[in-house]
């Protein structure tokens, strides 16, 4: 996608979108494929966040991996059955959450009983290990765990692949979803690390609606780079001007835009690391290489350059360094809910994917301790079906949710 006809996409979709908010007052939205896409973010996800592993923090500054370097790596498509790993678990137990205590909107004790009985204090690392311990040694509560002065943490990703899914439960309506997600987001950050993982959400609320809404205009065969485009500016209208996520977007978008080679993301990443990893830019200050700003910025070059396929934008997180794990593990459950099973399975040429998700592998105290993503995906509808009726005031109707809009549902 050239730079002319990405800017024309953008002002097309933006004005198609604001000319159905304008003239309706619902949003209509299918529930009868819902469990499919969720099966289908659960297994993407997981197999985006396996195969970055093989490069978490191997490169934190340059020179980082190219192009070159993926014949020494490859997609994990196959584990026999799925591991649970720090980029999914948590998200597992806010849904176990939401169908235990048959809520939409968690309280602050209800976190960290959660917490303190599915987590023992393995596979859990920076500013989630600190909230742990500091809800199981100090007593303390979330938005509390998250405060600077109690969390040195607070800035680091953690926020980011923990509640990418309150965004899946809420279709449609961002602000619910951000509700949703407002207190188990601050159990780890605050500042501009809660603004990337709320950027995260919202692209996902609205993810249903691309899906029905954002179509192929540009002719090369599939909606989803126009898609994901359209949903990272949907998150960025919504993000304070004055934060540098908002800035590492604009400055992410024009790298892009003005890059006469789209294959060489390279050139945006590591331009990237001067300008902000060494330049400070837009006030950013590296921290550390799975802080929550370098990690955004990385993010966006995966997914802008991945231009909407799964395959490269897993790749080219795989090789962007930093915590590469994480990002990775963010697209590829978007892109897989965009995708739907059937898609994920196309994109890696696989017909005979796992189903069971191993939670028991880092999380305690479920039984069994193992699940399916087909469940997962069937219990989820059962979530949203809450969603719509108590916190939407939306309705069910032949296999499809009545979505109200609300004034800042799309920009």
């Amino acid at each position: 996608m050239n730079r002319l006809a990405l800017l024309a996409t953008i002002v097309f979709l933006t004005a198609t979108v604001a000319a159905c908010s304008g003239g309706s007052s619902e949003q209509v939205l299918s529930r009868s494929d819902y469990p499919d896409r969720l099966r289908a973010f659960w297994l993407s996800q997981s197999i985006a966040n396996w195969t970055g592993l093989h490069t978490e923090g191997d490169r934190t500054a340059i020179p980082y991996y190219t192009d070159d370097d993926w014949q020494d790596f490859d997609f994990v498509l196959d584990q026999g059955i799925w591991s649970a790993d720090d980029d999914t678990d948590i998200e597992y137990i806010y849904q176990n959450a939401l169908e235990t205590y048959e809520t939409e909107i968690l309280t602050a004790e209800q976190i960290r009983d959660q917490w303190l009985e599915h987590i023992d204090g393995s596979y859990i690392w920076v500013s989630n290990e600190t909230a742990y311990y500091l809800m199981l040694e100090d007593g303390l509560l979330p938005p509390e765990t998250s405060l600077p002065q109690n969390n040195p943490n607070w800035e680091q990703i953690d926020a980011q692949l923990t509640t990418e899914i309150f965004g899946l439960l809420a279709p449609g309506r961002p602000d619910v979803a951000l509700a949703m997600g407002e207190l188990p987001v601050q159990v780890t950050a605050r500042g501009d690390a809660q603004l990337a993982a709320e950027f995260y959400i919202i692209m996902h609320s609205l993810a249903a609606y691309a899906i029905e809404n954002i179509t192929d205009t540009n002719g090369d065969g599939d909606p989803y780079d126009e898609q994901v485009f359209w949903l990272a500016e949907q998150a960025r209208t919504q993000t304070a001007d004055d934060s540098y996520i908002a800035g590492m977007y604009d400055w992410v978008l024009n790298e892009y835009n003005n890059n006469p080679d789209k294959d060489n993301w390279e050139a945006t990443r590591d331009a990237f690391h001067y300008a902000y990893v060494e330049g400070g830019g837009n006030g950013y200050q590296f921290t550390n290489w799975y802080d929550s700003g370098s990690n955004f910025g990385l993010s966006m070059i995966s997914l802008m350059y991945g231009e909407g396929d799964l395959r490269r934008t897993v790749q080219i997180g795989s090789l962007a360094g930093m915590d590469s794990d994480n990002p990775t593990a963010t697209w590829g459950g978007l892109l897989g809910f965009l995708y739907g099973y059937e898609g994920v399975q196309q994109a890696y040429d696989e017909d005979d994917f796992n189903d069971i998700y191993w939670i028991g592998r880092t999380r305690v105290n479920f039984s069994p301790d193992w699940d399916t993503f087909t469940a997962l995906g069937e219990r989820g509808v059962e979530i949203i079906d809450r969603v719509v009726l108590e916190q939407i005031g939306g309705s069910i109707k032949d296999d499809r949710w009545q979505i109200p809009l609300s004034g800042d549902s799309y920009k």
